[in-house]
């Protein structure tokens, strides 16, 4: 890898932290630029803004965000539970979304057709085998899983969970998620 490209990847990585800690509004380019040990005039000629920084931080990631967990449409509860374990270990991607939806898309979908659509289609066939409840669109389905599982995540309103914490309260919040998600979506 030339140095050119491992510059590029140390301010890639600086500006996640930054933007997960502080949003776009509050980052600094000059934290950025130092904790990468890149001068501001070259990440501006990279990304051209430090809204253009952002967004390739959060295009770098986006899968990421949205693929953490494997999909399981038939097992929705065990899907709500790795979700909520993959926010405990990675709490950048939750809060980078979290800052893209009150910065950039305050209304309607996060997500892009294309790393949305395949689960909704998943649901969908779920539904038509009987195993997710019919009478909750595929869309509206994905999306109660995905705030369920963020109950304790980074972006919680009401409590934020930590690896930290003790295992009981872990064990106990998994089980409260697996049977709220069941009641609520398996028939």
């Amino acid at each position: 890898m030339r140095n050119g490209e491992r510059s590029r990847e140390r301010l890639l990585d600086a500006a996640t932290a930054e933007f997960a800690a502080y949003g776009i509004a509050g980052a600094r380019v000059d934290r950025i630029s130092a904790a990468a040990g890149v001068n501001k005039a070259q990440m501006y000629g990279w990304f051209s803004s430090k809204e253009g920084l952002f967004d390739a931080v959060f295009s770098q990631h986006l899968h990421r965000i949205v693929d953490a967990v494997p999909f399981t449409p038939h097992d929705l509860p065990a899907y709500a539970v790795a979700l909520y374990d993959s926010y405990l270990t990675d709490p950048e991607l939750v809060r980078l979304a979290g800052w893209s939806r009150l910065e950039r898309v305050p209304v309607g979908d996060l997500l892009d057709a294309h790393h949305a659509d395949p689960k909704h289609a998943a649901i969908k066939r779920a539904q038509a085998e009987g195993r997710i409840v019919r009478d909750i669109r595929p869309d509206e389905v994905y999306a109660l899983v995905i705030a369920l599982a963020g109950t304790w995540s980074p972006v919680s309103a009401t409590f934020t969970a930590s690896r930290q914490d003790d295992q009981a309260d872990h064990r106990r919040r998994r089980r409260a998620l697996r049977a709220v998600v069941r009641r609520a979506l398996v028939p």
